[in-house]
């Protein structure tokens, strides 16, 4: 099977939230002129270190294998004939994932960690590859639409 890579889905209402927290500082340092301060050099270091982070996560399926890479780097990996279950996830908890709108992937004993929240960008086709390869993963990842769902809103 030939290597696929999938990116994260990176979410409005986050990135909101993160320029929401430093609008309060950062516009009166730039109307006061006072660029020169080591703050406002930190907060813009910070600003660019979560679009760094956003931006290079990667999903990667090869060989049977599903490995979670940050700017290349691998941080998790697991056997894709391991996985038990994807199912959609909101938690909150802190992921490799730039989107609030999750999968979890749940697998059998014997790793670090139960399992793994992500957010492909191309979900659908990313359970149907998780699915070729094992076919006795269980998937409940429904799109149910409300009002009330503004986490929803990615690129």
């Amino acid at each position: 099977m030939e290597k696929k890579t999938f990116r994260s889905r990176i979410s409005v209402l986050l990135v909101g939230f993160v320029i929401a927290c430093f609008l309060p500082v950062f516009v009166p340092m730039i109307c006061s002129g006072n660029i020169l301060n080591p703050g406002f050099y930190i907060m813009i270091g910070t600003l660019a270190f979560f679009v760094l982070i956003c931006t290079g996560m990667r999903y990667t399926i090869t060989d049977g294998r599903l490995s979670i890479k940050m700017w290349g780097v691998t941080t998790g990996s697991v056997e894709i004939s391991n996985i038990i279950s994807a199912e959609r996830s909101y938690n909150l908890i802190s992921s490799p994932a730039a989107s609030l709108k999750r999968l979890c992937i749940r697998f059998k004993k014997g790793y670090k960690w139960p399992y793994y929240l992500i957010s492909p960008v191309r979900e659908q086709e990313f359970l149907e590859t998780l699915k070729e390869i094992n076919p006795e993963i269980y998937i409940r990842a429904d799109n149910k639409k409300a009002r009330y769902r503004v986490w929803d809103w990615d690129i």
